[in-house]
């Protein structure tokens, strides 16, 4: 089935308020199970809140048959506060050990699969401070409803908060700066999509065992391009959330994350490499490795060039990994 983005985007948007009966009574039958998975790291002040009203809302429809917190080892008692309230609690080095240490978010997301039960996997972020039940049935709505639908996005308005000043629709600087533009240019099937990068997102967990994770803050992109080419853009969808408050970065972590997001895309695009000039060419220096994003800063010492390892590592599909194991096993 072809669709232009356009009727993609008239045809699988949605607002939360159509799911609202999925929050005020138990659904009748069998339905599609669903674990909710909070990646974390040192969000004591918004995780008990979080998996508070998870668990009210659950309480009434039970929509939620499994709730995961993927703790990054944070000093700040995250994983303790997180048990108390109920959740299953991991560290994120502790899943999928052979791959060695997480690497951030995305390699955090990828490990958590390998305990997770449902058939659906929603994904949230951990810092959000006005988490609300509509985040959990909203985002699962198009799932559970919809024909058809094996992805559903997130999607809302990110207002700015500095010096008690708000700006409405002034966050999410990566978004519109980085990520809309490279969709537009490289992936336009994918421009619908309000928030591309938002972390809160749900879809069929055989789907999401069948494509790649990109391990950093990539990951998000990431996922989008590959569920278009393993799923089709009528496959997915969207939903309106209202607004989302979490914490924003200072511009120098911006600047990294979005050329994270530029190499994870560039990652999906297959481009020819471009002929470098050997060394010996005079007038001409060589170009640093792709992992190494270099800054050019004026601050209140002067002129700074700053250097930052920005690795993009990315992990195989779950189920190839699952695969292996059991095969080992069988050999053993």
């Amino acid at each position: 089935m072809e669709i232009t983005v356009w009727e993609w985007f008239e045809q699988r948007s949605f607002h939360y308020r159509q799911f609202g009966g999925l929050a005020s009574s138990r659904w009748p039958g069998r339905r599609p199970t669903t674990t909710l998975i909070l990646p974390a790291r040192n969000v004591a002040a918004t995780i008990g809140p979080i998996l508070d009203t998870a668990a009210r809302l659950n309480e009434r429809s039970g929509l939620l048959e499994q709730v995961i917190v993927v703790d990054a080892d944070s000093s700040d008692g995250t994983a303790d506060i997180a048990r108390a309230h109920g959740a299953e609690v991991y560290s994120e080095n502790e899943l999928l050990p052979a791959y060695g240490p997480a690497q951030g978010k995305g390699d955090a997301m990828w490990r958590s699969l390998s305990v997770a039960r449902g058939d659906i996997v929603l994904f949230a972020d951990a810092d959000t401070r006005d988490f609300g039940e509509h985040f959990v049935y909203g985002t699962l709505g198009p799932l559970l409803t919809v024909p058809g639908v094996q992805f559903s996005k997130a999607a809302y308005r990110r207002p700015y908060t500095t010096e008690g000043q708000s700006v409405a629709d002034g966050g999410g600087r990566v978004t519109e700066l980085m990520a809309k533009p490279l969709l537009n240019y490289f992936y336009p099937g994918l421009t619908g999509f309000v928030q591309p990068l938002a972390g809160e997102f749900a879809a069929y967990r055989e789907l999401l065992g069948n494509i790649p994770f990109i391990t950093g803050y990539g990951v998000e992109i990431g996922i989008l391009i590959d569920v278009l080419a393993e799923a089709g853009l009528p496959a997915m969808a969207q939903v309106d959330l209202g607004s989302r408050q979490n914490r924003h970065q200072p511009l120098g972590d911006l600047t990294r994350m979005s050329s994270t997001v530029l190499r994870a895309l560039a990652s999906r695009v297959h481009m020819p490499e471009q002929e470098m000039p050997g060394p010996g060419v005079p007038g001409l220096w060589p170009l640093p490795r792709r992992d190494i994003y270099l800054h050019a800063v004026a601050s209140q010492d002067g002129l700074r060039f700053d250097e930052h390892l920005n690795e993009l590592t990315e992990r195989p599909p779950l189920v190839q990994v699952l695969a292996a194991g059991r095969e080992r096993d069988t050999v053993a």
